[in-house]
């Protein structure tokens, strides 16, 4: 089957909000097996709408459309989608006790537009919204099927999950199972390298390859009758993978982060980290902060951005300082071992470097980055030279640093 998405959203159009939902649909449509031949994004016109629908359904047995779904009168796509199927609009009395139950949730008043969101195409399929006020909608024709979402994220994901992806998996005779490999300490060109006789003769299942920062990501995906049988044609490959990449694959899990591996890494060997940041300000405690539960590895987290800093908290010393600067391998290692012994924490890790977009030298460029990490008894530095903005500096930093980490304590715990 092939399946085409429209997004409806003048705010889109204008670049007031970015798309992604776009992304989100296309990867999980390609999941299902289903083939999409064309996107859109459609402003808040009735007419433009219809025009595009209609063009849609000439060409796609299944059309997406999100956003639109709201009780103001440019939310036009429940009326032009029911009106493009020759249907009338009913009220759903569940949409509508629903919708009261939501509002009076959110103690807001009830106003007669939003009545408008208990109206459903007759005979349509109601996707009721745990999360927000309009309910998605399936339409089914003779030729075409209509899948209505709502716009903001946080309801078209839960939405899409729970109810449209099984309807749609039900309709499709074919399964697409996926398998996803998350490796760290590699980049993407010396990954596909290493894999580049695998890519070359593949042809079911596949690898894709995606770039993440700090990460690449392989994506193993099969084709066939049932979930089981598509897994038993990817486990040969993932052993290969595994056999090739080793330890540095930190997940074959989709939903799993790096700063969760890392996490779950120290909680199993009883090990806790301190962190001690200059460039990153923060970053690096904010991704581990991130996963659940971190408090018994998570001791403590030191910002020390000025020389100042580093010396009063860290102790690392003025002749350091003075001889190498505060961008330097040995600043980077003192800053480790400063916040390790402050702490009294199994291990420390110190991150210098220079963020931009100014205080670059021909010596030490915007993007030099040092990275120290003290793990019990053993020092870990690595010197980093990364390429873009502020932002992307800062943000490649953290996952090396997180990727350091692991690495370390790997190392500790290896027989």
């Amino acid at each position: 089957m092939t399946v085409e998405l429209i997004c409806v959203g003048t705010e889109l159009l204008l670049g007031n909000i970015v798309n992604t939902n776009a992304a989100y649909m296309s990867e999980k449509c390609a999941l299902l097996g289903l083939s999409m031949y064309y996107q859109s994004v459609v402003g808040d016109n009735a007419v433009r709408l219809k025009a595009l629908l209609e063009t849609a359904k000439s060409r796609s047995d299944i059309i997406i459309l999100c956003g639109g779904l709201g009780p103001t009168q440019d939310d036009l796509t429940k009326e032009t989608a029911a009106a493009s199927m020759g249907l009338s609009l009913v009220e759903d009395q569940r949409a509508r006790e629903e919708l009261v139950r939501h509002l009076q949730r959110l103690r807001r008043p009830i106003t007669e537009n939003n009545w408008k969101q208990a109206l459903v195409p007759e005979g349509s399929i109601v996707l009721y919204n745990a999360n927000g006020t309009a309910p998605g909608l399936i339409i089914e024709g003779e030729k075409n099927t209509l899948i209505l979402l709502p716009g903001p994220p946080n309801e078209l994901i839960p939405m899409f999950e729970n109810q449209v992806y099984p309807y749609l998996h039900s309709r499709q005779p074919e399964v697409i199972y996926s398998k996803m490999l998350k490796l760290c300490g590699i980049g993407e060109s010396m990954a596909e390298t290493e894999i580049l006789d695998l890519i070359e003769k593949q042809e079911n299942p596949t690898i894709a390859t995606y770039a993440k920062t700090g990460e690449v990501h392989l994506r193993l995906t099969a084709r066939a009758a049932t979930e089981e049988a598509a897994l038993a044609l990817i486990k040969p490959l993932e052993e290969e993978l595994q056999r090739r990449f080793g330890t540095k694959i930190y997940t074959d899990r989709e939903d799993v982060t790096l700063e969760e591996a890392v996490a779950s890494l120290l909680k199993e060997h009883h090990l806790t980290v301190t962190t001690a940041e200059s460039c990153t300000g923060g970053l690096l405690a904010g991704r581990l902060v991130n996963v659940p539960g971190i408090s018994e590895q998570f001791k403590e987290g030191y910002i020390t951005y000025s020389n100042e800093a580093k010396e009063k908290l860290l102790s690392v010393s003025h002749e350091t300082l003075a001889a190498h600067g505060a961008v330097s391998e040995e600043t980077a290692l003192e800053m480790a071992k400063g916040c390790q012994k402050a702490a009294g924490a199994d291990i420390g890790i110190g991150i210098t470097g220079i963020a931009g977009p100014d205080g670059g030298t021909p010596e030490k460029p915007v993007g030099l980055v040092y990275i120290g990490c003290c793990c019990k008894e053993h020092s870990y530095v690595k010197r980093f030279c990364f390429t873009g903005n502020r932002s992307k500096v800062r943000e490649s930093s953290v996952a090396n640093a997180l990727t350091l980490l692991r690495e370390a304590v790997l190392n500790e715990v290896a027989p």
